[in-house]
Order: structure tokens, then sequence, then C-alpha cells
């Protein structure tokens, strides 16, 4: 067996997605969730990814509805749970997290052209699958370690490092349960 290259298997990861075409034939996204919030706590929410690169988001808690909104440029957010029900200007690291969910694409597709770098750190195993591990260096130097199952091409989990609020914070997700939809493979379960 040759060795993949990180560029064989983007392009593997690519096509298990539906293919570059197709990919770039959509303009817009809209999905709908649920996210646990702890025990007994669950919000119902949706996210809207539209090109080039804006993003809303939008989630319940308690009967109040906050809303996260990336127009390329700006961001900004409603958050009532702390008692702000007017449009403020997104924190530098919360504005970070929005850019990222506007790529509609994801980080891997043209990462080249978008100033991003990836690193193969070979193989591990992921709850027993075996899976390609990269190291994805954004641009604006956030690193990213994400796993693609080695069969399928699709992720099946991330792993990052957020700034929350002045902290730095672990953030890991699982990612599965792939549908097609209109020709794209989606995760329904993150």
């Amino acid at each position: 067996l040759s060795a993949q290259t990180v560029d064989d298997i983007v392009a593997k990861n690519i096509q298990a997605r539906g293919g570059m075409d197709k990919l770039k034939s959509v303009q817009t996204t809209r999905s709908t969730g649920t996210m646990t919030m702890g025990p007994g706590m669950e919000a119902p929410g949706m996210m809207i990814q539209k090109r080039p690169d804006m993003a809303r988001i939008e989630f319940t808690l308690q009967g109040m509805t906050a809303v996260q909104a990336y127009d390329g440029k700006e961001a900004w957010q409603i958050m009532p749970f702390a008692g702000k029900k007017d449009p403020e200007a997104m924190s530098a690291d919360d504005k970070k997290d929005l850019e990222e969910n506007a790529d509609i694409d994801g980080p891997l597709v043209d990462y080249k052209s978008k100033g991003h770098k990836i690193e193969l750190l070979g193989k591990d195993k992921v709850e027993g699958t075996d899976a390609y591990k990269l190291k994805l260096t954004l641009k604006n130097g956030d690193v990213i370690t994400m796993y693609l199952d080695a069969d399928s091409y699709l992720e099946i989990k991330e792993e990052s490092k957020r700034m929350v609020r002045g902290t730095e914070r672990e953030v890991e997700s699982v990612i599965g349960d792939y549908k097609e939809v209109s020709g794209r493979m989606f995760p329904f379960a993150i």
C-alpha cells in the first residue's frame, strides 16, 4: 500500500461528503436540532449558513431565545439570559467561533486558499474505529485535531481548545449518524 498524503485524504473526505461540485452548489443550509445543556436542560435551536461566510444561530432556553449572527465582517448577539435584550457586538473569542461556523464548506475544502495548514499525524482509534488524525491549523492560528473514519473518510471526532470568557477550554465533539440530504452527507448527531 502506498502512503496516503494529506491531499489524498482531504480529496476522499470531499468525495465522501458528496463531491466538490455538490458542495459548492449549495448556497444556504439550515440545520435544526436540540442541544443538551446539562441534566434535564434542552435547548431547541437552528443554524443558518449562507455564502459567502455568513451565519446565524438561534436557541431557546427557559422561554428565552438567544441569537448570534455574523455577516462576514461583524458579529453580534442577543443574550437574554444575561439580561441583555438588545443586540451587542460579540467578543473577539466568540466572534472567531462564529466565523468558523460561517464556513459552509468546512475548513478542509479549499484549505490552502483559505490560509489553513493540514498535517497528517497518522492513524488512531476512535471508539474502536480506525481514523486518520489530522492537525488543522487555521489561518487565525487556532488548532483543530480532526479524526476521519479510515473507511468512509467522514469526520467522526474533533478536538480543539477555545477561549471561553477569558479561560482556555478543551472542546471535544463526537460526530456521526450521517445521512444523505440532497446528495450531501450531513451528521445528524454531534
